[in-house]
């Protein structure tokens, strides 16, 4: 079964920075893409930002000139770079990926969506 895990969340004050990773295992053979969602409290989840596996990133209006998304295809990665954080911001951040593999049966899968747990973010101002 293919997991996804995330960390780097934590407390951080109005301007500041932080980097959030999601590593990705299981039996894995691409990625269409892997991004971030957020959802805070009392609110639907919201898309943050994507990649695809050319290396093409999409950002949510809110978030555009301030986060960057990166991924090491290596180490079946993806990180957000969280810059000017707004107490906006505030949200369980979750890992999403489309990721070609294999089913417990050893069946090829294509296109199937994976998230992680989430981290949690908390700005203050």
């Amino acid at each position: 079964q293919v997991q996804l895990v995330e960390s780097g969340g934590g407390v951080m004050p109005a301007g500041g920075s932080l980097k959030l990773s999601c590593a990705a295992s299981g039996k894995i053979f691409s990625f269409n893409f892997m991004g971030w969602y957020r959802q805070a409290p009392g609110e639907t989840r919201e898309l943050v930002a994507t990649i695809t596996r050319d290396g093409r990133a999409n950002y949510a209006d809110s978030v555009k000139g301030r986060f960057t998304i990166s991924g090491d295809k290596a180490k079946n990665t993806v990180n957000l770079q969280m810059n000017s954080l707004k107490p906006e911001d505030t949200a369980v951040y979750y890992c999403n990926a489309e990721i070609n593999g294999y089913d417990d049966d050893n069946d090829y899968i294509y296109g199937m969506t994976y998230w992680g747990k989430g981290t949690l973010v908390s700005v203050s101002s």
